[in-house]
């Protein structure tokens, strides 16, 4: 196997989870947050992965994700902008956690105006300098 040197991405994956939430309410999010992201581009998921013994497992996004503490007003402001730009953005709601399946959640999400959503969880991806601006105030998750 051969060391290569670190590739730096142009662009960046920020998950943003509330908080408020309790630890497995901030893993689902973040795993539902980041599918959003995964099918937001067809090149942004590598190839399939495959051990020495010829198993073969699922293929995975092809850069980093960073995951970010933040409460409420910071999301809010965060997707507010994020839309303003155009960029990639998945959301969660606080009403999804009620839901059971993936018709309930999208309605649950359009029967709230945007400004009025109660997030959870956001999920960017875009242009590396201006997510880092964009999420500015949240922290990196502990």
């Amino acid at each position: 196997m051969t060391e290569s040197a670190p590739i730096r991405f142009d662009t960046k994956v920020a998950i943003l989870v509330g908080d408020d939430l309790l630890p497995w309410q901030k893993l689902n999010v973040t795993a539902f947050l980041v599918s959003g992201i995964a099918t937001s581009e067809p090149d942004l998921v590598g190839e399939p992965y495959e051990d020495a013994d010829g198993a073969t497992y699922l293929p995975m996004l092809r850069q980093p994700i960073l995951v970010y503490g933040a409460d409420a007003a910071v999301m809010r402001a965060a997707r507010s902008k994020s839309v303003e730009r155009g960029l990639a953005v998945a959301v969660y709601t606080r009403e999804l956690f009620a839901t059971s399946h993936d018709a309930a959640n999208r309605a649950a999400v359009r029967s709230v105006a945007s400004k009025s959503l109660d997030l959870v969880g956001i999920g960017i991806r875009g242009p590396r300098n201006l997510v880092d601006r964009l999420i500015k105030g949240a922290r990196m998750h502990a």
